[in-house]
């Protein structure tokens, strides 16, 4: 009898242990549990820990409540510009609803990966080349908005979308190289000839200075030669006036034609080829003849007369 109630007992003992072993689950901290019950969802979520179900009947379904980190893959549009690119992103989502994300979709990652392309394909159509080169902040935003609305009936909450890279082809990187390289040689070219307009006023300035004191000039001509003899050069450039080479040459001409170059100048008939003129002969004047009367001839007159 005793022998009896002992087998019954270490019976029942192991029953006991191996229904504790089925009906006992583990959640994880990251992690909720839902349950069905003969099909029949359960309204409570289990919470992270021990946990006991009734084996056979119900059903415990973990979802992981992390964030998730899913890469897009790459799509191939056209923009509105007519530029084809290949976009890639990435996407940040968790689940805010276990029992919606079980229920409601059949796979949440899937359908959350194929809203992603769906939505990036879009925003390639409809944002031109500059704006997904530079305005990235603004195409993540829309591209957040239009993943997240059907999401948020999956029980899932899109965190994040970011843009990671935008695949131009070699034609329009060679367009837009061409494009930077003319824009930086016309910011060059405009600094540079700032420089010269600014630097050609403080000139004029000096130059108005210095033909107020010509004492300045003969300054400026030996700091010339001080910063020309400082290069150790055997070489010595003396810069001399041209006005005073000007004032030699008339000095050497004579006072006539100093006078003559200060007077004012008249009308100066055009410059041009001039023919060349043979010397005429000269014809010597001689008096006019004096008539002579024969002296038979002289009678002959008288007697008319």
């Amino acid at each position: 009898m005793v022998e009896e109630l002992v087998a019954a007992g270490v019976t029942l003992a192991s029953a006991g242990a191996v229904y504790v072993m089925a009906a006992a689950r583990v959640v994880k901290q990251y992690e909720r549990g839902v349950v069905f019950r003969l099909g029949r969802l359960r309204p409570e979520v289990r919470g992270p820990g021990f946990t006991m179900i009734v084996p056979g009947i119900d059903k415990l379904r973990k979802v992981n409540m992390q964030i998730v980190t899913m890469p897009v893959p790459a799509q191939e549009g056209i923009t509105r510009d007519n530029v084809t690119v290949r976009v890639d992103a990435v996407v940040y989502f968790k689940v805010t609803g276990p029992a919606e994300a079980v229920v409601r979709v059949e796979d949440y990652r899937f359908a959350v990966s194929q809203m992603a392309q769906t939505s990036l394909r879009s925003i390639i159509g409809k944002s031109e080349l500059d704006d997904l080169l530079s305005d990235r902040e603004k195409l993540n935003q829309g591209l957040e908005l239009m993943i997240d609305s059907p999401a948020v009936e999956w029980g899932v909450t899109i965190d994040r979308v970011e843009i990671k890279d935008v695949s131009l082809p070699e034609t329009m990187k060679r367009s837009m190289a061409r494009q930077a390289e003319a824009d930086r040689e016309r910011r060059a070219r405009v600094i540079n000839a700032d420089a010269e307009l600014q630097a050609s006023k403080k000139l004029a300035e000096a130059a108005k200075e210095m033909s107020e004191q010509p004492a300045a000039l003969q300054l400026r001509l030996l700091q010339t030669v001080v910063a020309v003899a400082a290069e150790k050069n055997s070489t010595l450039v003396l810069p001399f006036p041209v006005e005073l080479l000007r004032f030699l040459e008339r000095a050497q001409q004579g006072p006539g034609v100093v006078q003559q170059a200060a007077a004012p100048p008249g009308p100066v008939a055009p410059a041009g080829p001039v023919a060349p003129v043979a010397p005429q002969p000269v014809q010597e004047q001689l008096p006019p003849p004096v008539p002579r009367l024969d002296p038979g001839h002289e009678g002959s007159n008288s007697g008319q007369d």
